[in-house]
């Protein structure tokens, strides 16, 4: 089973708030609101969505890379997690 089945309602939660997110730029558009009204909400909206994909990536990693059960030539505890801080640092 894949791990977002078992994230499903947290990940559901940071998709909603997304959501609300890009609802704002659109309510900020309609009412032609200013630029240094509209970027904030723009970059916070690529903030969650570089947060959700961390999110899924490291899951992925963790479950489906790392697991020697699983995968017999899985990545080792270290390796996983030198993967993870690159991952981390790139999406922020």
């Amino acid at each position: 089973m894949s791990h977002t089945i078992y994230e499903k309602q947290k990940l559901i939660a940071r998709v909603r708030r997304i959501k609300g997110q890009v609802e704002a730029i659109e309510r900020a558009l309609e009412t032609e609101a200013g630029c240094d009204r509209i970027m904030p909400l723009i970059a916070a909206v690529r903030g969650a969505t570089a947060g959700l994909m961390a999110e899924v990536v490291e899951g992925h990693v963790l479950h489906h890379l790392v697991d020697p059960d699983k995968h017999p030539g899985a990545l080792n505890d270290d390796a996983a997690q030198q993967l993870l801080e690159l991952i981390r640092t790139y999406l922020k």
